[in-house]
């Protein structure tokens, strides 16, 4: 089914965000594989990670169902989106801006004043989407992304002030 004619609000379908399971991280691998090819992290690099690298996990899961994932948290000192990706059957349904707004608000709670990420100078859908959140670029990464020797942008943000409500 296509995303055509799907509304994020949909009654029939229940969007839940929240931190990855450990059983979690197969499904995971295989998104990474699908989604970055030779670039991916590996499932031991996940797992590993998920269990020493002290960074938040998180799934948006519709009706039970993962379908996108976020890593974030500290490296060094800098709060940094490690990774992002949506299933490809499920794109258009706003799940990446979910876990954006996920992203900058632990980053408030944080009280981290800014945030940085990296992404493939190919990335187009997740350079628009960073650059609507207002991340700048900053410099690139020659051949960063390995095997392929695709350059990466490296993108910083001001952390946005909770909006009133």
């Amino acid at each position: 089914m296509s995303d055509e004619g799907r509304s994020e609000a949909a009654p029939e379908h229940r969007r839940c965000l929240r931190d990855m399971s450990e059983s979690q991280l197969a499904w995971m691998a295989e998104r990474e594989s699908e989604i970055f090819g030779a670039a991916a992290w590996s499932l031991k690099l996940i797992q590993e990670d998920y269990r020493y690298g002290g960074k938040r996990y998180r799934v948006v899961e519709v009706d039970g169902e993962p379908v996108a994932y976020a890593v974030y948290g500290y490296d060094g000192d800098a709060f940094h989106l490690m990774n992002i990706a949506v299933d490809p059957d499920a794109r258009g349904a706003r799940h990446g801006k979910v876990l954006m707004e996920d992203f900058l608000t632990e980053a408030r709670a944080e009280r981290a004043r800014e945030v940085w990420l990296e992404v493939a100078v190919t990335n187009t859908s997740a350079l628009a989407l960073y650059r609507s959140y207002g991340f700048e670029d900053v410099r690139v990464r020659p051949r960063y992304y390995q095997p392929e020797d695709v350059d990466a942008i490296v993108m910083r943000a001001v952390v946005p002030p909770a909006h009133a409500g």
